[in-house]
């Protein structure tokens, strides 16, 4: 059984003893912890809560709602919803933060608690440091009976979403009707077989192909959007002649396409396409975290722009895009963080961006995707052990490489002429992340062996 509390949250695997996994205890405890910090820091009791289909939504679920009623909280329940539309709703509702109850891309045994704050942004690191230290300490004091909160209802944010999206002055929802897509849709049974069609209806698509849409938590595959989770999906395009595949995780903050032949459009391409449509009509500068491909730079710097890199975690990207003045950013597993409507990883506003430039640009969608500079980046993990020191770990490989253009922000990256490594413990599973990018697969996959089989010949020397 696993429990990590991190930037992403309070994330764990159902069951087992309470501190050892996300059990009822663990819920009430962080719950309180967290409803405890809003109301300190904001005065506001209101808090909005949604969640994915995971098959342990609904347990999480009642249990939130009642230890937030139990703090004096009123709970604005969105029910079955989606990360960025949580995101949307808590400024929408002027609420204190919002809870979304959803391990992303982890499997079904997972669930999670992503936290925000006031603005429908993820708090901080020193803000979840602070709520960590009011669970430890239990330093949560609950309501009477006649001061206990209220639970609202409301299903109305699907449509406000899309409503917010069609808004958008570069989301063309007559040049999208006009291209007559015909679009196959892989959902993972989650809440994106809910949100997804109903974006599509908006935005004129009349011919959409619905694999694994109903959200009932059975998860089809492995749901994190990798190519080798989707063979399914990119069967479907090729079998229905589809103009295109579209996939999105658990919680529908990230995305990735297929192209018409089947093939992977690629996640770290979802930000880049994106970019190059949002910066060819507004001009300005972008950021991606330490991971994600270089053609996001190459895209921005032939565009007139300026692009930075933030560390891996999607508040970290938001800060640095606020720091910059970024109008696109987002994160190389396919997250788009679009600031004309929110600062939050949104798949949603993702297609209809990338479907109007795919309208607007006539062609296929591996056609687009050749006209961008061609990366291949090799992601591998290595499961940590208890007794692994790993700050002292990549401090023996940093030495090693000391020669090359090193980066410490986040982890150990190490940048050579034309490829690049970046090593760092994720805040999400017990595994150290090993990414590695070059202009083609084999180099890539080289560097990404060379470098693990220094780390094994490093633990073996200890």
């Amino acid at each position: 059984m696993t429990l990590i509390k991190s930037i992403s949250g309070i994330r764990g695997t159902i069951g087992g003893t309470a501190g050892n996994g996300l059990t009822p205890v663990d819920i009430v405890k962080f719950t309180a912890a967290y409803g405890t910090w809003v109301v300190k820091h904001t005065g506001i009791k209101k808090i909005v809560l949604g969640r994915d289909a995971r098959i342990s939504g609904a347990m999480v679920n009642n249990l939130v709602i009642g230890t937030l009623q139990g703090l004096g909280i009123d709970v604005i329940d969105l029910g079955l919803s989606t990360t960025p539309t949580v995101e949307i709703a808590v400024p929408m509702e002027q609420a204190g933060g919002g809870i979304i109850l959803t391990a992303s891309h982890n499997p079904k045994q997972w669930n999670a608690l992503k936290l925000l704050n006031q603005h429908g942004e993820f708090i901080s690191d020193s803000d979840g440091k602070e709520v960590l230290e009011i669970a430890e300490a239990a330093a949560f004091d609950f309501a009477g009976v006649n001061d206990l909160g209220k639970v609202t209802t409301d299903d109305t944010y699907l449509q406000k979403h899309i409503d917010a999206i069609l808004a958008l002055p570069l989301v063309d929802r007559e040049a999208i009707k006009n291209a007559n897509f015909k679009i196959a849709i892989d959902c993972v049974n989650s809440t994106g077989g809910i949100f997804v069609p109903a974006l599509l209806k908006a935005l004129g698509v009349e011919k959409v192909y619905e694999l694994y849409c109903t959200p009932d938590g059975e998860f089809p595959h492995n749901p994190e959007p990798l190519p080798e989770n989707l063979k399914d999906i990119a069967k479907e395009v090729q079998d229905k002649n589809a103009d295109l595949g579209i996939v999105v995780d658990p919680d529908v903050d990230r995305l990735c396409f297929v192209s018409e032949d089947g093939t992977m459009f690629g996640e770290e391409y979802t930000l880049v396409a994106v970019a190059d449509y949002i910066l060819k009509n507004t001009p300005g500068n972008t950021v991606s975290n330490l991971s994600s491909t270089r053609a996001l730079r190459d895209v921005t710097e032939k565009l007139g722009g300026q692009y930075n890199a933030a560390a891996v975690g999607e508040v970290n990207v938001v800060n640095q895009m606020k720091a910059t003045n970024a109008i696109i950013g987002g994160e190389g597993n396919g997250g788009i963080i679009y600031p004309e409507l929110h600062y939050g990883r949104d798949a949603l506003v993702g297609i209809a961006l990338f479907l109007t430039h795919l309208a607007k640009f006539g062609k296929s969608v591996s056609l687009l995707r050749a006209s961008y500079p061609g990366y291949h980046i090799s992601k591998n993990k290595i499961t940590l052990t208890e007794e692994m020191d790993i700050d002292a770990l990549l401090a023996k490989v940093q030495e090693k490489y000391k020669a090359e253009q090193i980066s410490t922000i986040d982890g150990l990256k190490i940048d050579f002429e034309n490829e690049w490594v970046h090593l760092r413990r994720s805040n999400t599973e017990p595994i150290i992340r090993i990414y590695s990018e070059a202009q083609n697969e084999t180099v890539a996959e080289n560097l990404a062996a060379k470098i693990i089989s220094d780390i094994k010949e490093i633990l073996k020397l200890n």
